[in-house]
């Protein structure tokens, strides 16, 4: 694994557990632990970048998420990526409310001239939660069949938005997305 930054969208935590529990059964089954190893938590990319300048992004990303809420999440399927990473993952129904959320970061970020590549941009951009990395080819079947007996779909909110440094991962900063609840609370309590 290359060194990097990395935007992620972080979850509940009652959707964190069920991800994390498909990283530990892997981990049981002595499949995968590359995750668990990275200190890794579970989460979908937005955004990744070999170089970046954290200050300048941290501006952009406090000024977006002050503006979004949570949003909901709902992973109804397996997949893995067709490179060399071995890479298999949990898929969200791509809704609406996640594909905008996608590219309104893009649009805030390409307005501060922050370059973004090609598989993060909005018309190519594939969300996924990876539940384990580095399979052995040899095993890829198997841990298609551990996933598939998970009880699917899982479901839960996107609750945070982070710039992360790895590996190993390490949060360089982090914003809580408003919930819906909280803005209509803020918005009794004004008035």
């Amino acid at each position: 694994m290359s060194q990097g930054y990395a935007i992620e969208l972080y979850f509940d935590p009652a959707l964190e557990n069920q991800v994390l529990k498909a990283w530990n059964v892997l981990a049981r089954r002595q499949i995968s632990t590359q995750l668990i190893e990275i200190e890794s938590r579970p989460h979908i990319t937005l955004f990744s970048s070999p170089y970046i300048d954290p200050l300048k992004l941290e501006n952009v990303v406090k000024s977006f998420s002050s503006k979004q809420e949570s949003l909901p999440l709902s992973f109804g399927s397996i997949g893995s990526l067709p490179n060399g990473d071995n890479v298999l993952f949990l898929a969200p129904t791509p809704t609406l409310s996640l594909l905008q959320f996608h590219s309104q970061l893009f649009e805030a970020m390409k307005k501060e001239g922050i370059e973004i590549r090609e598989e993060h941009r909005p018309d190519t951009w594939i969300p996924y939660c990876p539940v384990a990395e580095e399979v052995p080819k040899t095993r890829m079947g198997e841990a298609f069949t551990v996933l598939r007996d998970l009880k699917l779909p899982v479901a839960g909110y996107a609750m945070e938005i982070a710039l992360v440094e790895y590996p190993p991962v390490r949060e360089v900063f982090s914003f809580v997305l408003a919930r819906k609840h909280d803005l209509h609370r803020m918005f009794y309590e004004m008035s």
